[in-house]
């Protein structure tokens, strides 16, 4: 059977594109043909017998002659190579997959001390057909296994200022000799100097020659403002993609002169500017070039002090509040602000010029870039105002820089509601209807108005209300609070709080005359006009359980099955029944709530708060900071570990007596062995406290802390860091919670705690006499809210 004409010509052009191949004089392919191991980075001789183990080869290494009688590898121009010999390699493989009727395009490459450069062929004199020049600023892209599955070559990308050479080759060991010999030339080349950072230098050092200076600002414009776009970078960025789905740096920084040109002629420059900043959060490399961008737009400006340049330093003003650039150009930022001001005095330039100074000296690392509420307050050199609010109080108006610290402002609600002789602990909380998580010591109250705001805008976010709240963090002591006083009200709410999120193990009963008093608080005696809260805000509600998957599957049924409509029918009417069953018992409680309401008239508002403190001072874990943690190893459940004001204990699920507890005299010594793990030695037991992310919170503790009349000092046991200090409940929750990036035990009015995602809470043999419990957790006032599935700062949470 004859052969078909489309074969015919396959062949045809395979056999010319072989004798093409010796015609631009690629030499002939090794006739081994294995394939090239993907994990194999060993460097083997390329004249390796075939068949036989090849002899590995160390680094540095030299390179055996390649075609020359010499011996020396030499290019074809004469010049010598580093590192690696002269090769053989390919350029853009196109098509994905490699054919053996397509042959990519070769061409001989060497490599100097100054260059990559690539010929038609190896024989001496023959064409050079393209030199890339290597400076300080090229890279060099390892090869890695996705391009080669599929295209079946490794690549190695070079990249210079106008040409990025993308070559490729069958073989792992010849990628690698390359990436190497070229990332060991770019390495020694001297840095690369901008005009820029040159006279940036000159001017540092003739800053005391005021002559001088002027002639280099006369001389030189690329220090002074322009109205022409912007075509390079004032400084030096290295030639290599960005990550985030970014341009390069240097496009980048051009993109970004062109929208600082753009704030000119904005009407409302808030948007561009916060743009303009999570720019530079994203590509930290770009804070330096657009400090010394604004520095030139804000030199000799053809309006001084005019609308347009006032735009340049209201830009300047947000930069220094949120990046803090490297000692050169802070030098150079700096010396360029008292020049505007000796210039200027008493302008609008030289007052912002101030701010910016100032900022400069309070400047630490952000994580969130401004929000547009504190743009605006900045853009008017005024501090945000931000509302924290307190249970069973009003909230409160705090007025903030973009440097304050939430310790900061847990110190100022302290003295404000007149908590300074409280022996209890206090602390900062972001708080949504479903969710809570303490705010970090150290954390910037304006980085959380951001997460705010951001949480806000994304519209799949259900639960986006997000407020800061001030509450108790610890009880140490709640006997003796004053029934008039501020904390009083504060513990009956977070109190309350505590019982209708189910954190209170107590019965039916008990939580029915605690919505009873609830209500007699709220509004005195009974009336059929007085206003009654919601359910689930006087009783702890639970809905029907469901599951993620149910409706889906039902609806998978319904259109695949013959069965599936009446399955999911079925389900409908079940999850009907269940809602109607709910109303009825939630029926049947509101109906009990209110005959223990109306056996209560003539109970003061004082009264009913006291009394419901009362109930829930009967559970021993009230007071105590929990840490809830999921089965693990060889514990059969859950455990809640409580840190108290006189003992630590732990608590199965659902009990509410401790099933063992350690009181403070028996600690003989406490302390964090890493970032993450805290040790409690108890007798002959080691308690290990394991979070997967240890982060210090505010906290304020006035007075001193409460000891136990027989508290041991810690020692050092374990290889841990433990303290030389009593055992007591303040300084064992300050030094649980800060880890090693936390606070100082020496800073007497404050404590710590640290916070992170649940984890295992689980007892295992730890060799010999020592047993453990680890604890991986979240500690707040009470566990972990169920229904807290979806928080960011908990990578865990546990049901029921």
């Amino acid at each position: 059977m004859p052969f078909p004409g489309g074969l015919w010509w396959l062949l045809c052009c395979r056999q010319g594109f072989t004798l093409l191949r010796r015609d631009y004089g690629e030499p002939d392919k090794e006739p081994d043909g294995e394939a090239e191991e993907e994990s194999s980075f060993e460097l083997r001789s390329k004249g390796a017998q075939v068949g036989g183990p090849l002899p590995l080869m160390t680094w540095p290494w030299r390179p055996p002659s390649l075609g020359h009688p010499s011996g020396v590898a030499l290019g074809p121009g004469g010049t010598h190579p580093v590192s690696v010999p002269p090769g053989w390699l390919q350029r853009e493989v196109r098509g994905g997959v490699k054919g053996p009727w397509i042959r990519p395009r070769k061409y001989w490459f060497v490599l100097t001390q100054d260059s990559l450069d690539y010929y038609s062929g190896s024989e001496v004199g023959a064409r050079r057909l393209g030199t890339l020049v290597l400076t300080s600023l090229c890279s060099v892209l390892w090869p890695d296994k996705q391009t080669y599955k599929e295209t079946g070559y490794w690549g190695v990308t070079v990249l210079g200022r106008k040409h990025c050479y993308r070559l490729y080759t069958e073989h792992l060991n010849e990628a690698v000799h390359w990436v190497c010999a070229v990332q060991k030339v770019i390495r020694g080349k001297a840095p690369v100097q901008t005009p820029t950072q040159l006279l940036m230098r000159d001017i540092e050092e003739n800053r005391g020659s005021p002559a001088i200076l002027e002639q280099i600002y006369r001389c030189n414009p690329v220090l002074r403002y322009t109205s022409s776009p912007l075509y390079a970078p004032l400084l030096p960025f290295p030639y290599a993609p960005s990550p985030r789905g970014y341009m390069s740096l240097r496009d980048e920084a051009v993109k970004l002169f062109n929208s600082l040109q753009q704030l000119e002629s904005e009407r409302d420059p808030v948007p561009l500017i916060q743009g303009v900043l999570q720019t530079c959060l994203d590509l930290q490399p770009l804070v330096d070039e657009i400090y010394c961008q604004l520095v030139k737009q804000t030199t000799a400006p053809p309006a001084p002090g005019g609308p347009g340049n006032l735009r340049y330093w209201q830009l300047l003003t947000c930069m220094s509040c949120t990046f803090l650039p490297s000692p050169p150009v802070l030098r150079y930022l700096r010396f360029h602000l008292g020049r505007t001001e000796s210039e200027c005095p008493g302008s609008e330039m030289a007052e912002y010029g101030r701010f910016v100074g100032a900022a400069l000296d309070k400047t630490q690392a952000r994580e969130c870039v401004p929000s547009l509420g504190e743009i605006v307050a900045l853009l008017q050199r005024q501090d945000l105002l931000c509302t924290v609010h307190c249970p069973g109080t009003a909230a409160c108006t705090v007025a903030i820089s973009s440097h304050t610290t939430a310790e900061e402002v847990a110190r100022e609600l302290v003295a404000r509601l007149g908590l300074s002789q409280s022996p209890n602990v206090f602390a900062l909380y972001e708080q949504s209807r479903q969710h809570e998580r303490p705010v970090g010591r150290a954390t910037l109250v304006a980085d959380v108005l951001t997460r705010f705001e951001n949480l806000a805008g994304e519209e799949t976010t259900q639960d986006s209300t997000w407020r800061l709240c001030f509450k108790h963090y610890g009880f140490l002591d709640t006997e003796n609070v004053p029934r008039d006083s501020v904390e009083f009200a504060l513990l009956f709410e977070q109190a309350h709080e505590m019982v209708i999120r189910g954190y209170v193990p107590t019965p039916e009963e008990t939580l029915q005359s605690l919505a009873a008093l609830r209500l007699q608080s709220l509004n005195s005696d009974f009336s059929t006009h007085a206003p009654v809260p919601r359910p689930e805000e006087l009783f702890p509600v639970h809905g029907p359980p469901r599951c993620p998957g149910a409706r889906l599957r039902a609806g998978l049924l319904a259109g695949a099955l013959p069965w599936g409509h009446s399955l999911a029918k079925q389900q409908a009417e079940q999850d009907q029944k269940l809602r109607g069953r709910l109303r009825e018992e939630g029926a049947t409680v509101m109906a009990a709530i209110v005959d223990r309401w109306k056996l209560l008239r003539g109970m003061g508002r004082a009264e009913a708060m006291a009394a419901y403190l009362a109930l829930v001072r009967e559970w021993p874990g009230f007071g105590e900071v929990h840490f809830l943690g999921d089965p693990e190893g060889s514990c059969p459940q859950r455990l809640w570990l409580g840190v108290g004001a006189k003992a630590v204990s732990l608590y199965k699920p659902g009990e509410a007596e401790p099933f063992d507890s350690f009181c403070y005299s028996c600690i003989s010594s406490f302390g964090v062995s890493d970032s993450s793990t805290f040790q409690l030695s108890v007798g002959d037991r080691d308690l290990l406290f394991q979070c997967s992310r240890v982060r210090p919170l505010p906290t304020h503790r006035l007075g001193r802390p409460l000891q136990e009349p027989g508290s041991c000092s810690a020692g050092r046991r374990g290889g841990g860091a433990q303290r030389d200090l009593p055992c007591s409940p303040w300084v064992l929750l300050m030094t649980a919670g800060t880890g090693s990036g936390g606070p100082g035990l020496g800073a007497p009015r404050l404590a710590s705690c640290c916070g992170g995602g649940v984890g295992s809470l689980f007892a295992r043999t730890m060799g010999g006499r020592r047993r453990g419990i680890v604890l991986s957790g979240h500690p707040g006032l009470a566990p972990p809210d169920p229904m807290d599935s979806h928080s960011s700062d908990f990578s865990q949470r546990l049901k029921g």
